[in-house]
């Protein structure tokens, strides 16, 4: 393997929190998976196979090989098992479509043939429509880009109760119909924060809550309490159904590979 230089990693670390974070379903989990792969790759405890050499897949693999270990996953006793997809197939979907890794290359980082993965991926997608339908608040200020953000919610089988602007109005319609899932974008120009937004909600009322952005890499500093899940503006609805899913599922441990 080609020696990574720090700055390298570093520059990486943002992507592979948001992998992580959406693989255990947790802000917590995730960033201790990521923290220790990132000790095992600088003291080369363990080598990805050869072609992998890029920072950002180098850690995306060390993640990968802790979490299948048994590292932040989370307890079966939380909840029922989803079924339909395996776990490799749920990896192959987060880095394919959350991450933008093509299968070729998502392939060794899962320890996998290529034709493996192209095949596991089809049968995933063709399985991730009819799974884990909930309703869905939407917390949006600018009107075009929440009109999209329903009719995309709705192309993936959800129900959305409501749609938001502000900081108050999210609020009021979290209270009044507790929905299953949130979709909140971070800056609501006059409208407020959504951040702030969810935090209030959460306070009465628990649900998995996706984060949008234009910059993950502002927002997955490590520094704050972030979210678990983020999708990057523009994003296409294939990357809106996978976040779903894992977000509703919570992350529990699925299917054998």
């Amino acid at each position: 393997m080609t020696t990574l230089r720090r700055e390298d990693l570093i520059r990486a670390l943002p992507y592979a929190r948001r992998y992580a974070r959406a693989l255990t379903s947790s802000q917590q989990a995730g960033d201790a998976l990521v923290a220790d792969c990132l000790r095992e790759t600088l003291a080369n405890a363990s080598l990805p196979p050869d072609g992998i050499t890029d920072a950002r897949q180098v850690l995306y693999w060390g993640v990968t090989q802790l979490f299948d270990s048994g590292i932040g996953r989370a307890d079966p006793a939380c909840g029922g098992l989803p079924e339909g997809l395996s776990t490799k197939q749920r990896q192959l979907l987060l880095l394919t479509s959350l991450e933008d890794v093509t299968a070729d290359d998502a392939a060794p980082i899962l320890g996998m043939e290529i034709s493996a993965a192209h095949e596991r991926l089809a049968d995933a997608r063709e399985k991730l429509r009819a799974s884990a339908a909930t309703e869905v608040l939407i917390i949006e200020d600018e009107l075009i880009i929440a009109m999209d953000l329903e009719e995309l919610v709705q192309s993936c089988g959800h129900r959305v109760v409501g749609v938001a602007a502000s900081e108050a109005e999210a609020i009021e319609i979290a209270k009044r119909t507790r929905p299953g899932l949130i979709l909140a974008d971070i800056n609501l120009g006059i409208g407020g924060d959504g951040t702030n937004a969810v935090s209030t909600i959460l306070r009465s009322h628990y649900a998995p809550v996706i984060f949008v952005t234009a910059y993950p890499e502002r927002l997955l500093t490590g520094d704050a309490i972030e979210p678990a899940f983020v999708i990057t503006k523009p994003f296409e609805p294939l990357t809106l159904a996978i976040a779903t899913y894992q977000a509703v599922t919570g992350g529990v441990q699925l299917d054998s590979v």
